[in-house]
């Protein structure tokens, strides 16, 4: 059950009860296990958490990406727009990619095709899903490089993928998921290859693109600093599952998941006091084959109580605006905690 507040916009994306598992020689991981979320139209949502904890399998998910035989949908519906697209055709689905839903991949060297220019990277997809003849096409390649701010774009669509920086792959990964005019972006960790100062620049850059065109974007990441200057909205994951849920003002500032006191805690602050040493979260994420009876946090939290090993928690209100979080101990986390 999803326990939110009434959007103020009307919903584009719903995720509800989602699981996917993989198949391997260790036993079946449960990757995302049973999650519920969604995003609303114009709106930046933010998915958080560990490497590991299923953020990335979710966004494969919703694009059906999730290969098979050793991955597998196993239930749930995914709502776009009212349709469910678990229930569409594969015809169908290849419809929805690009022109509807558009995907930034994490990596894109590995995510673009070496041997095909620029050009023919971004020319294709509009002349598939948009219908355009090549010349017309090709016109709309050169002013979405020119819009993600890539110098001399006409000559760019000449070259290939290695003669680009990182920087610059990155944001032609943009412009091809900005090219079909989609309502939705699922940007999987979109700045990790990239330096400070140009993880900067694209996050900026995907955020002004997102206000002007009206896209709505789903961000994965493990960066909490850009989920406080990105994201409307917070989900936080661990262990394939929602624990925690939240405007991002309010899980700042009231955080009530102890997994969320310790991912606020390992990061350095400027506005603080500079302490001596980092507080990590102690341990390893738990084995996703062989998950523990109740809460899967439990071997690393300094709340447990003998219900935690016994009995996993459910999403619960724990504070205003549609504020949840999925802990027995809840009401004894302050803001002081995470200090």
């Amino acid at each position: 059950m999803v326990l939110d507040c009434p959007p103020l916009m009307p919903t584009l994306l719903e995720v509800q009860e989602l699981k996917t598992t993989f198949t391997t020689a260790a036993g079946l991981v449960r990757a995302v296990d049973g999650v519920s979320w969604e995003v609303n139209e114009g709106e930046t949502v933010a998915l958080v958490g560990e490497s590991g904890c299923g953020k990335s399998v979710s966004a494969l998910s919703i694009m059906r990406l999730v290969a098979p035989p050793t991955g597998r949908i196993e239930s749930g519906r995914i709502l776009y727009k009212g349709r469910d697209l678990l229930a569409l055709t594969e015809p169908e689905m290849q419809r929805v990619r690009g022109r509807e839903i558009a995907m930034v991949f994490q990596e894109p060297m590995t995510s673009l095709n070496p041997v095909l220019t620029i050009g023919r990277q971004l020319t294709e997809g509009l002349e598939i899903h948009m219908h355009m003849d090549p010349p017309a096409a090709r016109v709309r390649a050169i002013e979405l490089l020119g819009m993600v701010g890539i110098p001399d774009p006409e000559r760019r669509l000449a070259q290939y993928p290695h003669q680009f920086s990182g920087g610059m792959r990155q944001r032609m990964m943009i412009a091809m998921a900005l090219a079909c005019n989609p309502s939705l972006i699922l940007a999987d960790e979109p700045t990790t290859a990239l330096d400070v100062t140009i993880q900067a620049q694209i996050l900026e850059l995907m955020q002004s693109l997102s206000r002007k065109l009206g896209v709505a974007m789903l961000i994965i990441t493990h960066n909490l600093g850009v989920v406080a200057r990105y994201a409307d909205r917070v989900n936080v994951m661990y262990a394939g599952r929602i624990i925690e849920r939240a405007s991002a003002e309010e899980l700042y500032a009231n955080p009530r998941h102890p997994y969320t006191l310790g991912l606020l805690r390992s990061v350095p602050r400027l506005d603080e006091p500079r302490r001596a040493r980092l507080d990590p979260i102690e341990g390893q994420p738990p084995d996703l084959t062989r998950l523990p009876q109740g809460c899967s946090f439990t071997p690393r939290c300094a709340f447990k109580v003998r219900r935690c090993d016994e009995q996993a928690p459910e999403l619960a209100a724990a504070g205003p605006g549609g504020h949840v979080s999925a802990c027995w101990e809840s009401t004894r986390l302050t803001k002081q905690d995470a200090a």
